[in-house]
C-alpha cells in the first residue's frame, strides 16, 4: 500500500527537532519521529498511522555511539543494532543487550534500525524493551526544557505508547553494568526465522555458591507493555543451580525446583491473542522460556 500523505522536516539540530515537536502538539498535529524508519515505515503503508509530519532525526549529530561510563554503559538513540551488536563496550559489560540484539529481525533491518527507535518505539513484541526492564535501564529524553531522566519501568505506558512528554526526544539510554557473579541469557520464540517474538524472555542471573542470589526477568509480548516476571524472580532467589533433586520425583521425572519457580513467569501477566497465538499458550510459552533462559543464564 502507499502511505497517506504527510510533509517532511528534516531538523539541523536537536534543539530544533524539539521546538519543532512541541509547536506540532500546541497545534494539535499528529508528527511522528522517524530515525532508522524500520518500525514506522511498514506502519506507515498498511496506514496503521498516518501522521501529518514526519519529524527526520536520522543525521542530527551527537546521537549515535556507545561509551563506557564507569558503572553503566551508554548507548546514543541513534546507534544502530549493527554498530550495538559490533561495540567492545556491550559485549563485555551488557551482553544481554547483545544477545537480545542480534535476535532482531535480519542483518539488513540491524544496518538500518536504531537503539533508540526501537525503544520509543514501544512495541511489546519487540525484543528490547524486555531487557531494558529487566536490566533497570534508565531512558534520557531532552525538550526545549532540557533533559530528563525516566526509568525503563516508567518509560512504556501502553502499546506502542511512552511517557516521553510531547517535544520531547529520547537521545540515549544507560544499561547498568552488573558486575562479577551475573549470567545472562535472551530466548526467544517466533513463528518463522526473522520474525517478531510470539514470546520472548531476557534473563540475568546472579549466583553464589552454587544457588541463585538474584534474578532478574523481562517478558517479551505478555502484555501491551514489557513485564517483570516478579513472583518467578522472588521464587527462584536462594535455590540451588543444580539440575533438579533426585531424592523427589514428579510423574516420571526428577523434580527441578527452578522449573517450579519459571512457572510462575505469567502471574499477572496479560497476553495478548491474535493470529499467532492464544494467551494460554502465550502464558505456557512464557514459562517454558523462563525455565530455560534462567538456566542457561545461571550455568
Amino acid at each position: 500500500m502507499i502511505p497517506a500523505a504527510f510533509d517532511y522536516i528534516r531538523p539541523a539540530s536537536l534543539d530544533e527537532a524539539c521546538h519543532v515537536l512541541r509547536d506540532a502538539d500546541a497545534s494539535g498535529n499528529d508528527v511522528k519521529v522517524i530515525a532508522g524508519g524500520q518500525s514506522l515505515l511498514p506502519l506507515l503503508r498498511l496506514r496503521l498511522a498516518y501522521p501529518a509530519a514526519l519529524v527526520d532525526l536520522g543525521r542530527l549529530p551527537g546521537l549515535r555511539g556507545v561509551e563506557d561510563r564507569g558503572d553503566h554503559v551508554f548507548i546514543g538513540a541513534l546507534t544502530t543494532h549493527d554498530e550495538v551488536l559490533r561495540s567492545p563496550a556491550v559485549r563485555e559489560h551488557v551482553p544481554l543487550v547483545a544477545l537480545a540484539t542480534a535476535t532482531v529481525a535480519d542483518p539488513a533491518v540491524r544496518h538500518r534500525g536504531t537503539f533508540g527507535g526501537s525503544l520509543a518505539h514501544a512495541d511489546p513484541a519487540g525484543d528490547l524493551p524486555a531487557v531494558a526492564v529487566a536490566l533497570d535501564c534508565v531512558f534520557i529524553a531532552r525538550s526545549a526544557e532540557g533533559e530528563r531522566e525516566i526509568p525503563a519501568a516508567e518509560f512504556f505506558a501502553d502499546y506502542l505508547e511512552t511517557t516521553l512528554r510531547p517535544g520531547e526526544v529520547l537521545i540515549g539510554v544507560r544499561v547498568p553494568k552488573l558486575g562479577a557473579g551475573w549470567g545472562f541469557h535472551y530466548e526467544k520464540f517466533t513463528r518463522t526465522a526473522q520474525a517478531w517474538a510470539i514470546v520472548g524472555v531476557a534473563a540475568a542471573v546472579r549466583t553464589e555458591d552454587g544457588s541463585i542470589a538474584e534474578a532478574r526477568i523481562g517478558l517479551t509480548n505478555m502484555g501491551s507493555t514489557p513485564l517483570r516476571a516478579r513472583a518467578a524472580e522472588e521464587a527462584l532467589r536462594g535455590l540451588s543451580t543444580a539440575h533438579g533433586d533426585s531424592g523427589v520425583t514428579i510423574p516420571g521425572r526428577v523434580h527441578d525446583p527452578v522449573r517450579d519457580a519459571c512457572g510462575q513467569a505469567a502471574e499477572g501477566a496479560s497476553p495478548p491473542s491474535d493470529l499467532h497465538a492464544r494467551p494460554d499458550y502465550r502464558a505456557h510459552l512464557a514459562r517454558v522460556l523462563t525455565y530455560r533462559a534462567v538456566r542457561a543464564a545461571g550455568s
